[in-house]
């Protein structure tokens, strides 16, 4: 059989044939895909030699480590997802117009933005999609989508995997809250980070590992530092701020969130970015689109100060509106 230039899919073509090869080409093994597909391996062989006799070329050779694409086997592999994505839209947009929005998402996420920006905006959402029931999982850990451990997530790590898709939402901007009855107890606050050991200060076990990050000779500075509280709750950290135990490291989105919470007028002390990750499959779900385009307006950077790359101390926020700040970005 020889290699052409172009490959031609005809209408007599053997979808469930295409679909084994496109398995077999993403994980690189005809083993590994009658795993996946709960099939023998000489099923799978089976369907990729009428695939390739159906297309009169060799898409994949054999080797001691798997299988590997000709040149044809790409070209192919291209029209084969061209199709699939042609497939899902006719079930996306035909198959789904005259019927409400439907079905379940778990979303996963950490128990700060969870809890105290995308809970108290839940109801718009629900408002508006009353059949979608969106479930909220708060997690330590990057889940595991491809194996269903949630459809979508909020993460502080980049996506490795080609299979899912990444897209950064915005950046988390650092810095220290105090209550008015412990600001009281102080005599005068910190001018800089290197002043903190003076203080009690409250932080979260997740990003406790994380300082080096946050300036330089800090290595030095964490010995110093005098850590009245270290939990992995945002609630605890929150509560226990509010209540004049020590200087809390949180978001500056908290600012809006929590009023017994003064923001110290200082430089922020960390930017973290965070992604919206998801998979194809996920995405092609209405109940997943709907849940994607609501989580991209309440991050919205044209709308919202917290989460832009350029930090805004909370008091430019309280000082001038928004639309002002919106201006000069």
């Amino acid at each position: 059989m020889s290699e052409p230039e172009g490959i031609i899919l005809t209408e007599r073509m053997d979808w469930d044939n295409m679909r084994v090869f496109r398995i077999v080409a993403e994980l690189g093994s005809m083993n590994a895909a009658a795993h996946r597909l709960q099939e023998s391996a000489p099923t799978i062989g089976r369907k990729i030699d009428q695939l390739e006799e159906d297309l009169n070329t060799v898409l994949l050779v054999r080797t001691r480590r798997g299988v590997e694409l000709t040149d044809a086997g790409r070209i192919a592999l291209s029209h084969i997802h061209a199709m699939a994505e042609s497939v899902g839209e006719v079930f996306e947009y035909a198959g789904n117009r005259d019927r409400d929005v439907e079905g379940r998402i778990v979303l996963a996420t950490g128990d700060g933005l969870g809890p105290y920006w995308i809970a108290p905006r839940l109801p718009e959402f629900q408002a508006a999609n009353p059949k979608v029931q969106l479930r909220m999982r708060i997690v330590e850990s990057v889940p595991n989508l491809q194996e269903g451990e949630a459809d979508i997530a909020i993460q502080f790590t980049e996506p490795k995997s080609p299979e899912i898709i990444g897209r950064k939402l915005g950046v988390l901007h650092y810095m220290s809250f105090a209550s008015e009855a412990y600001l009281n107890e102080c005599e005068q606050l910190p001018n800089s980070l290197f002043e903190y050991y003076r203080y009690k200060t409250i932080l979260h076990e997740g990003y406790v590992n994380q300082i080096e990050r946050w300036a330089p000779r800090v290595a030095e500075l964490k010995k110093m530092i005098d850590y009245s509280l270290v939990t992995n709750s945002a609630a605890a950290m929150i509560e226990v701020c509010a209540h004049g135990g020590g200087m809390a490291v949180l978001p500056s989105y908290i600012g809006e969130v929590d009023k017994r919470l003064k923001p110290l007028n200082l430089p922020e002390i960390a930017p973290i970015q965070f992604w919206l990750t998801y998979t194809e499959r996920v995405r092609r779900l209405p109940q997943g689109q709907a849940v994607l385009d609501w989580l991209w307006t309440i991050f919205d950077e044209r709308r919202v100060a917290w989460f832009r790359d350029a930090f805004v101390h909370p008091d430019q926020v309280k000082h001038g509106s928004e639309s002002q700040i919106a201006r000069t970005f």
